[in-house]
């Protein structure tokens, strides 16, 4: 039997799928310590679950472990492990579609193909959890935090490292990624495709196989972000490619084997970086132009 008190339903480990089901609108649903076994469950109306200090969802390598299409739902508190794989499916420890006003927070995320993979939301906070995998490679692992076609989205105060790209924003817009460690990524610590209006600050991308890449996107706001030991025959702090019209400004370049690489990139103001111990400081592309360049402490080399 589930206990419930007032709007609080205790749920015990084999009871979270019947659990979800009798929920009402508003309810919290505390997960207790042990390890849930049920996977695809599906939250679609408007409650909270937290668990417990020791509290796992284990998908035991076979299906996604929590979808949410809704609104109002917030997450906290677990640990998820082990969600499936699926090259046809991007099978994720949590799967968000459709949704708006969402909270992930405070949740721990080990040995999934993606860790959250976000679609088609708008208002979601990604804050405080702690994602790692064990990649094998680019085409076997998924990404740590994975939007397409989203808004709005607060990306804040995670750790991710051990997946393809750290950080995935496809067609995202009016959206803010600060204060993240992304490191240990097979790919790029953040990658960004077709994404504008945005902001990242104040994160730390380190020992990435290729750093951050922004590409095919303008108006994009990079500022107060270190960029450290991104090093390798193809490896940059940042890459930029084809995009327009956006701020590069107090940034950190430490030992990247280049700082920053540009490619097809214009109207870019770029001012109070600096660069360190890295292979070039900056690499600018004969396609590029009408960028500014200030006040920026240089050491190294810069190609043009």
């Amino acid at each position: 039997m589930l206990e419930a008190t007032g709007t609080t339903i205790k749920v015990f480990p084999g009871q979270l799928a019947q659990a979800v089901a009798t929920a009402a609108n508003g309810d919290t649903l505390l997960l207790q310590n042990g390890t849930y076994r049920e996977s695809t469950i599906v939250l679609s109306r408007p409650v909270t679950m937290i668990g417990e200090k020791n509290t796992i969802l284990d998908g035991q390598f076979k299906n996604e472990i929590l979808i949410i299409s809704g609104y109002h739902i917030t997450v906290r508190n677990l640990q998820f492990r082990n969600a499936g794989y699926s090259a046809m499916n991007d099978f994720a420890a949590i799967k968000i579609l459709d949704a708006r006003s969402l909270i992930l927070e405070g949740n721990s995320i080990r040995d999934s193909y993606f860790a959250i993979h976000v679609s088609n939301s708008s208002f979601v906070t990604i804050r405080n959890n702690n994602i790692s995998g064990h990649p094998k490679s680019e085409q076997l692992t998924g990404n740590g935090i994975h939007l397409w076609k989203c808004r709005d989205i607060l990306v804040e105060n995670n750790h991710i490292s051990g997946h393809r790209d750290g950080i995935y924003f496809e067609f995202v817009t009016a959206s803010i990624i600060r204060e993240n460690l992304s490191e240990k990524n097979i790919r790029y610590g953040l990658h960004f495709m077709f994404s504008n209006d945005d902001v990242y600050q104040h994160n730390i991308f380190r020992n990435n196989g290729a750093g951050v890449a922004v590409m095919y996107s303008k108006k994009v706001i990079m500022k107060q972000n270190q960029f450290e030991q991104n090093w390798g025959p193809s490896a940059y702090g940042m890459l930029l490619k084809d995009i327009t019209d956006s701020e590069i400004r107090n940034n950190s370049f430490y030992r990247n084997t280049v700082g920053i690489h540009m490619e097809g990139s214009s109207r870019l103001h770029i001012e109070q970086n600096k660069f360190k111990s890295n292979g070039w400081a900056a690499k600018i592309q004969a396609s590029c132009e009408d960028n500014y360049f200030a006040k920026t402490i240089l050491p190294e080399t810069v190609l043009m």
